[in-house]
Parts: C-alpha cells; structure tokens; sequence
C-alpha cells in the first residue's frame, strides 16, 4: 500500500525523523491558511499524487508551465499556485500520459539546503535483510544513479539479531560526506527511520532528497512509505490513510476479492493459480504473438465465488479479446474452478473466446462441468496447447 508525501511526514515524524513543517490542503483558503501559520518567508507547495517525478511533471492544461512543487516566496503565491494545481491532472514519468488529478496538496516551510542527497531502506530479498541504500546523488532518480554511476551507491545490510546499530549509521554519515554535528544529526535521523520501517512493517522507505542545511541539520525534504500489505491488520492507523482514488479501479476491485490483479497493456485475459504460474502463462502467450492483458492470481484456496468475481473482472477490461485460464489444481480443485468458469459466464453473457487449460485435482470432474455447460469453451491439453489456441482465436475473431 503507498501513502502521499505529507502522511508519510507524519509518521515518520512520529518516530522523531526530523522532517520540516507543512500542512495539508485541499482548497486555495486552505492553503493560505496553512501558509500562515508557517510564517514565511519562503514556502514550498507541492501536488500530492502517488507518483515520482513531480517536480519535473508538467499539468495537462500546461504542458510548458510549472511542475507540481514550486518554491513560492509570498503568502498570495502560494493560494495562486495552490488554485493552478488543484483540479488540475498532473502528469510525470511515473503516471504515464493520462496523468493524475491533484485533488490535495502539501505546503511546506522552505529551508536552506546546501546539499542534497539520497537515502532508502528496504526488504533485500537477497541477503534476507533490511537494506540501507545511501547515495550522495540525492533528488535524482535511484535507478539512473544505478544505471549510470553505480559507485556512487552504498549499501548496507542490518543484521536483524542486532538491529540498526550507531556504528552502521556512521558508516552511512561518512560515506554521505558528512562532517562535525551532521553525522550525529544522520545517526539520529537513520536511527528513527529503521524503528518507523520496523514498527510499521514498511516494505520501502524512500528519502529523496534528504538535505543537509546550512545550519547543519539533517532533513526528509520528501518521503515515499509502501508498507506489507499482508501486515495492515496490525496497523489500522496506517491502512485508514489509503486513498483509493490513487489507485486503478480495477485493482482495487480485486483486492476487495482476495485476487492478486495487475493490469497490462495486452488483449488476451489471463486467469491463473498461483504467482509462478501465472507469470509463465504470461511468457507464453507473448511467445506465441499475444499480449497479455493482465496478471491474475485467484490463489490456491480460491473459492467458486472467487473465481467468479476473477473472470468477471478480466471481462470488465474493454481490451479483452480473449480469455485463458490455466489452472493447476494442488490444493485448488479443478471442479470449483470450473464451477466458477460456467457461473460466470452466464452471467456476464460471455462474447469473447475462452480457452481453459486444467489439470490435478478433480480434473476429469472440471473438464465435464466445462463440456456439459452448453458454453463455447475450448479445452487444451497443455500450456502451450492453451497459449497457441487463445492467440490463433483471437486473431481470426479481430
């Protein structure tokens, strides 16, 4: 789950991560008043969308004007530019051309920054660990920095037996460039940041930049939090700050559901038990000239009803061309797969061609509920059986 700038702020801020002050807005009045009761003399008013990249983004109504975080320095500024950008959709990098609206904004007390630089923290999936990532190319995208000067990058694995010690933190400051009190001020700082991602079970932490003042302090100019989803009921505080007009309809929809759903580009729906399962349907469609339309695990204990929600789901997408469901029944069984196949296909009227691929459990029992439903379903015998039928169907149906 992913959170906006200025509630990542908060709860960072919450575990003593030293942060500069600001407001929430959703209204021009609003803005002005948050402005206010910073004091001046120079703001920050920043659009607030779950997407990099926003600074450099451009408005729709005004691809050659300002980009959604802009340095003011009067209290009229910030309620002018509050207006331009709310209701307004942004559109950055990260977004793709369709943008997104800003339907709130953050106004932020500017400060003095004398350099900018990066810091994250996440789940290594390689070595197991929380991960430091510390870059003095701060405000520029990580994975460019990766790219292009991959050096520049330090890592530091944390030892979950001792946890983020002084001396792990220090080795962070001094390969920052820190100095004096500025490497005190990072162990502090890094400090909170590994009991906020601790305490909240956060999978990523994203500090970009983190600025070093003219005064020497240490600050999260911006923030990113996603957080393990699998964990939220731990955290209803966190969960209550999701935004679901941030998220694609469709996934959302799917999440009420159980179903681990992505959309994609593609046309031939894909409905699959089972994440390893589901990407090689996706690898084999392409390799016999499809596109997938989707990513979509209805898991290994789906029910009938969640199957059902599955391929009405699929169907929802207006690129659909075409269906395949590949199903490897282990735990799940293939008579309830089938089941739900059937059900939802009457219901929704289904006008597009289906291929199912079944085996295991209860398969024979699948294939003669699939048969003896009246529907047009091809069977396949195999994976690529199935690929190879769903794209030459599709084909000669466009």
């Amino acid at each position: 789950m992913n959170i906006h700038e200025y509630q990542a702020k908060t709860l960072l801020a919450r575990y003593g991560v030293a942060v500069p002050k600001g407001g929430v807005a959703y209204t021009p009045d609003e803005a002005e008043k948050v402005a206010r009761e910073l004091g001046g003399p120079v703001w920050v008013v920043k659009s607030q969308i779950h997407a990099g990249g926003r600074g450099a983004g451009r408005f729709k109504d005004d691809p050659n004007g300002k980009g959604g975080v802009r340095v003011v320095k009067s209290i009229d500024e910030v309620k002018k530019n509050a207006s331009a950008m709310l209701g307004k959709t942004l559109i950055t990098k990260q977004t793709g051309p369709k943008g997104k609206e800003v339907k709130r904004i953050y106004v932020e007390e500017g400060c003095d920054i004398k350099r900018e630089l990066y810091l994250g923290m996440l789940v290594d999936r390689g070595s197991q660990r929380i991960t430091v990532m510390a870059s003095t190319e701060g405000g520029m995208d990580i994975e460019d920095v990766a790219h292009n000067t991959p050096e520049k990058i330090v890592k530091i694995a944390i030892d979950p037996t001792q946890g983020l010690q002084p001396y792990y933190a220090r080795k962070v400051a001094f390969a920052l460039g820190l100095e004096g009190k500025q490497v005190g001020a990072c162990v502090k700082f890094l400090t909170a940041m590994y009991e906020a991602f601790t305490g909240l079970d956060a999978s990523i932490v994203e500090i970009n930049p983190l600025v070093v003042t003219g005064a020497g302090e240490v600050l999260a100019l911006d923030a990113k939090m996603n957080f393990d989803d699998n964990a939220l009921f731990r955290h209803k505080d966190v969960a209550d700050l999701r935004d679901e007009d941030e998220e694609d309809p469709m996934e959302l929809e799917a999440s009420k559901h159980e179903l681990n759903y992505v959309k994609l580009d593609g046309s031939i729906g894909c409905m699959v038990n089972g994440a390893g399962l589901a990407m090689a349907t996706m690898d084999i469609i392409k390799l016999y000239g499809g596109e997938p339309a989707n990513f979509l695990d209805v898991g290994g204990g789906a029910t009938r009803e969640r199957v059902t929600q599955a391929f009405k789901l699929i169907l929802s997408d207006p690129n659909v061309e075409g269906i395949l469901v590949n199903i490897f029944g282990g735990i799940m069984r293939c008579d309830v797969i089938a089941e739900g196949v059937v059900a939802a296909a009457r219901e929704v009227a289904l006008n597009v061609p289906l291929v199912v691929r079944l085996e295991g459990t209860n398969v024979d029992l699948g294939k003669k509920i699939l048969k003896n439903s009246g529907l047009k379903i091809v069977s396949a015998d195999n994976l690529a059986d199935a690929a190879q039928k769903i794209v030459t169907a599709v084909k000669e149906a466009a």
